[in-house]
């Protein structure tokens, strides 16, 4: 199996959370070097001992222990805004790569629980430490890896629609100021 059928087979063992906690920008990033040998394959804390033993049996790999540097397997968790606390600074929003946040600047924002996928990026990004994750009720589960990567990719393509949007805009207006007339 050539490494690009093997990085798709790895990522799709994932749960796409696209946490980083295994050093990797994303799940894709980590499938690559996994498949590349450049990676061991116990680094994804979301994903624990199911997503280590799926990957030993497609790689005829020995299972290892979670890499301890990584984080540790937890329960399923879900963010959490303190609505009293949030300042709405917007800042949590573009952290989310599966937008599960919702909220606007100058307004408070909320977390979508279903979609929530649990990868604490948002936390970080928030200024003021509104955002709590917590265990997720009896009976919700977190997104799948499926669910997950679709929302990513929708996340990725507004993003760059966004991107060529700006871009597009600034070509105008430079543009229009080289129309007129110099002073």
């Amino acid at each position: 199996m050539n490494v690009a059928d093997l990085t798709e087979r790895i990522d799709s063992l994932l749960p796409q959370t696209q946490c980083t906690r295994c050093g990797y920008a994303a799940c894709r990033p980590y499938a690559q070097a996994v498949a590349q040998g450049e990676a061991q394959i116990n680094r994804c804390p979301p994903g624990g001992p199911d997503v280590i033993a799926a990957l030993a049996a497609l790689l005829g790999r020995s299972e290892l222990p979670l890499d301890p540097t990584c984080g540790s397997a937890q329960p399923a968790t879900v963010a959490f805004i303190d609505s009293s606390a949030c300042i709405g600074c917007a800042r949590c929003l573009p952290a989310c790569p599966v937008d599960a946040i919702l909220g606007a600047q100058h307004f408070l924002h909320t977390v979508l629980a279903r979609e929530c996928n649990g990868c604490e990026l948002c936390l970080a990004a928030c200024p003021v430490d509104c955002i709590a994750m917590q265990q997720r009720p009896p009976g919700q589960e977190a997104p799948d890896g499926s669910a997950n990567r679709a929302r990513v990719e929708r996340h990725r393509e507004r993003d760059a629609r966004v991107a060529r949007e700006r871009e597009l805009l600034l070509t105008e207006r430079k543009r229009a100021a080289q129309l007129l007339p110099h002073q």
